[in-house]
């Protein structure tokens, strides 16, 4: 009896986009929507929750740095759990923890108990990102690998325009719990999550799961004539490696690896930043709170733009040069929204510097995604998103020391947008000889007895 070895990322790689690509792109871009929810609302109830409990900037700058040290531990370690127990048990696990503990943020009557518990939720937060990145990068075709992993991060921003608008709407009848009560919904939709997301296709393979493997490639190219004899293989640059730390630094990829990290690092300080102060930052200009709330708002729909189109140009320039640019852009134009007093061309900077940092960040994770081989590629964009965080964390407690001087705005938007410019020379830095970062392309099925 004759085995087909069929390649399972060339099969991948040359599918045409189809109903079942777009439920995978569907259900992450829900999940992420939320995740992006969960911690936009840092933006919108700090301004409340300073009034409330009689904190100074430098106090709510620590409380909101609570959740992304959660996420940079959720990050570590669930980037790594995924690679041994798959992407889809670790999402379900992380949405328990973002929604359920977020949710229950609502209830705490003190900033020690809000700070535990945004920790906690920080830690799913954190988690639940480099798995939806690498579930959507494994099922994408190469041709438009980064506009679908970018479209599916699109979300992340969607979720803070949402945060805005929902903030705008409700806080001043229902408080700011009613912001943290919003963030159970996705408990609710565990059920159909778990039914109709895929667990990884690689990783499946990966587990020697062949009649699982045969059914999702049967919806992923219905062109392919699959058969009983049929055996999927992974790709030879996905021989299966270490699942931790020390893989991301072997086979020519320790440079790499640490520019990525600084790239990381910047970005999220700058995006973590904007997303926790901006608010703040426009009514320490002299706007109004509603007003401020629109100029997140603008911030977020930028991002939605920058992520997207970031991700168009990549596919068809790479993601090397786009990225480049967006943190050049950024630079600039947080520089110069200190200076602007104009509304209608401050809504306009926002919106550009809601398109270059948080695009930024998203094409970040899409870079990394394709760089490292399966074996390690979710510990690859967990560490990465880590190391990030540490940046996360610095972003709030840095503006919120700066806001606390009371130095003239155009300082604070500049020291905002110095890290960002950091994220393009990083970029720029990196190297593409290293084969972990290519992809096999051709068809390669053999035949044995």
């Amino acid at each position: 009896m004759t085995t087909e070895n069929v390649d399972i990322g060339s099969v991948v790689d040359k599918a045409k986009f189809t109903s079942f690509h777009f439920n995978v792109v569907a259900w992450c871009l829900l999940i992420i929507l939320f995740d992006g929810y969960d911690l936009a609302i840092n933006g919108v109830v700090l301004p409340l929750l300073m009034q409330e409990w009689g904190l100074s900037a430098v106090q709510a700058g620590m409380l909101a740095s609570t959740a992304l040290a959660g996420m940079m531990f959720g990050a570590m370690f669930f980037g790594s759990l995924a690679d041994k127990i798959g992407r889809k048990k670790v999402i379900m696990i992380c949405i328990v923890l973002f929604s359920g503990l977020t949710f229950a943020g609502g209830f705490a009557s003190n900033p020690t108990e809000f700070a535990i518990l945004r920790f906690f939720a920080g830690l799913g937060i954190g988690g639940v990102m480099p798995n939806l990145v690498a579930l959507t990068s494994e099922y994408a075709p190469q041709k438009m690998r980064s506009t679908l992993v970018t479209t599916m991060f699109s979300g992340y921003a969607v979720g803070g325009v949402m945060a805005a608008l929902l903030g705008s709407w409700f806080t001043p009848n229902f408080g700011w719990q009613i912001m943290f009560f919003i963030a159970g919904i996705p408990l609710f939709l565990l059920p159909l999550i778990w039914k109709f997301l895929p667990e990884s296709l690689a990783f499946i393979v990966k587990e020697n799961k062949q009649e699982e493997a045969r059914r999702i490639a049967c919806r992923l190219a219905p062109d392919l004539s699959v058969n009983e004899k049929m055996t999927f293989t992974l790709p030879k640059v996905d021989i299966p490696e270490a699942a931790n730390v020390a893989s991301l630094f072997r086979r020519g990829r320790t440079t790499n690896t640490l520019l990525f990290w600084l790239a990381f690092f910047t970005c999220l300080l700058t995006m973590y930043a904007l997303s926790s102060w901006l608010p703040k930052l426009m009514m320490a200009a002299g706007y109004s709170m509603d007003n401020s709330l629109m100029f997140m708002m603008v911030m977020n729909i930028g991002a939605v733009v920058g992520i997207i189109g970031g991700g168009i140009l990549a596919d068809r320039f790479h993601l090397k040069p786009v990225l480049m640019c967006l943190g050049m852009l950024g630079g600039i134009v947080m520089s110069l929204m200190g200076f602007q007093s104009n509304q209608f061309l401050l809504y306009i900077l926002v919106f550009l510097a809601g398109a270059a940092s948080i695009g930024s960040q998203m094409l970040l994770y899409s870079y990394v995604a394709q760089y490292y081989p399966l074996a390690i590629r979710s510990t690859g964009i967990g560490w990465s998103s880590a190391i990030g965080r540490m940046g996360a964390i610095v972003g709030p407690i840095l503006i919120g020391s700066l806001l606390g001087m009371s130095l003239p705005a155009y300082i604070n938007f500049i020291v905002v947008g110095i890290p960002v410019l950091i994220t393009a020379i990083a970029v720029a830095l990196i190297v593409h000889e290293d084969k972990s970062e290519k992809i096999a392309v051709g068809s390669t099925v053999t035949v044995k007895a």
